[in-house]
C-alpha cells in the first residue's frame, strides 16, 4: 500500500525539493501551495502524514494544524512542522498543537526522510 503525504508549503522550490525527496524514498506526494489548499486536501485525501510550513499566505500552518486536528475526520493524521525559525515558543507552540515533529529549514535531505519514517512508524503506516 502506497503512502500519501500531503506537503505544504508556500515557496515553490522548497516544497518541490521536499517532494522530490519523499517521492525517491516512494512515498506519493500531493503538495499545496498553503495553509487553506492543504486543509481541503486533507479531508479530500485523508493522507498518512501532513507537513505544514509554518509561515503561509492564507492560514498560517498553526491556524492548519488546528482546524485539521479539529476535525474528527482528518483528527488522527499525524503533522510534521517546517520552520525556518527554531524559537522555543514556535516549536512548544507547535507541539501543543498536536505536532509529532519539527523540522527545521534548512534541512538535510536524508533527515527529512528519517523523520517521516520516525512519525509514520510511531502510526504504524
Amino acid at each position: 500500500m502506497s503512502i500519501t503525504i500531503l506537503v505544504a508549503e508556500d515557496e515553490l522550490d522548497i516544497r518541490e525539493l521536499i517532494a522530490f525527496t519523499l517521492q525517491l524514498s516512494g512515498y506519493t506526494v500531493v503538495q499545496a501551495p498553503n495553509g487553506e489548499v492543504a486543509v481541503q486536501k486533507a479531508q479530500e485525501l485523508h493522507p498518512d502524514l501532513i507537513m505544514l510550513d509554518v509561515r503561509m499566505p492564507k492560514i498560517t500552518g498553526f491556524d492548519a494544524c488546528k482546524q485539521i486536528k479539529a476535525d474528527p475526520a482528518t483528527g488522527d493524521i499525524p503533522v510534521i512542522f517546517l520552520s525556518a525559525k527554531g524559537q522555543e515558543t514556535e516549536i512548544k507552540q507547535g507541539t501543543e498543537l498536536g505536532a509529532e515533529a519539527y523540522i527545521l529549514k534548512p534541512f538535510a535531505p536524508d533527515e527529512l526522510v528519517e523523520q517521516v519514517k520516525s512519525v509514520l512508524t510511531k502510526y504504524n503506516k
